[in-house]
């Protein structure tokens, strides 16, 4: 991981001036609560917007392309902003908006580019796979910290590689390949339980909590992504 990166993380294990620490109970239900929220402010989107979107890319094909790079670069401007609210800042009230620029326009992304392509079937799968696999990574990580501590630029190095091996497949040879689903599928299932260790060794405060449920948030997205693509294709 980037130096940077370790920094931040070496600040999130100092109480910080004028934060206070809360207990364990109450910083694991922060986090779960925030994810809980991110995850449902997507279904709505989802439920206000996919039967729009699959209205304008059946009647206006072209105007469903432009929205889409739109969306895209309001999603990415977006990221990038959130992502610095919620690492720079040791406001939770901060972190929290940071939060939700990169949670809601993913829900949009899903409503308009994602799930419009899958059956609610295969949907409800990957959620169900998703939510065992993430309970499962994270009850490991809990007892096997250092394990998964350890694994950090190993992660982020395969994720590196695997993006960049899905790029030129898809840009320069004109291939799908499927087995870069499943390698990214494991390489988040890790980061999860690699995500969650790092959260337990944080102060336990309230923008903390914010912050790790940020983090996590991107990995089981992510991961749910992935998994929903392989569904689809052992369906087709």
């Amino acid at each position: 991981m980037s130096a940077n990166n370790d920094k931040y993380y070496q600040e999130r294990m100092v109480l910080q001036p004028g934060a206070n620490e809360v207990s364990p109970a109450a910083y694991n239900a922060i986090i779960g609560g925030v994810l809980l929220y991110g995850f449902i402010v997507d279904a709505l989107i989802v439920a206000l917007f996919k039967g729009r979107a699959i209205t304008m890319m059946t009647t206006n094909p072209s105007g469903y392309t432009v929205n889409l790079l739109v969306m895209a670069g309001v999603y990415i401007v977006c990221c990038i902003v959130g992502s610095l609210m919620v690492h720079r800042s040791d406001n939770p009230v901060v972190s929290f908006i940071g939060f939700n620029l990169f949670a809601v326009p993913i829900g949009f992304i899903l409503a308009y580019a994602t799930i419009p392509f899958y059956s609610s079937g295969t949907i409800a799968r990957a959620f169900v796979l998703t939510a065992i696999i993430t309970g499962v990574m994270m009850a490991i990580s809990t007892l096997l910290p250092d394990t998964f501590l350890s694994m950090g630029k190993t992660l982020f190095i395969s994720l590196l590689v695997c993006i960049v091996v899905d790029l030129l497949a898809i840009f320069i040879f004109h291939i799908d390949l499927i087995v870069i689903d499943y390698a990214v599928t494991f390489i988040f299932a890790l980061f999860v339980g690699y995500d969650w260790a790092r959260a337990n060794q944080c102060v336990k405060t309230v923008d903390n909590a914010v912050d790790s449920a940020a983090e996590l948030y991107i990995d089981i997205i992510n991961l749910f992504l992935r998994i929903l693509s392989i569904l689809a294709r052992a369906n087709d």
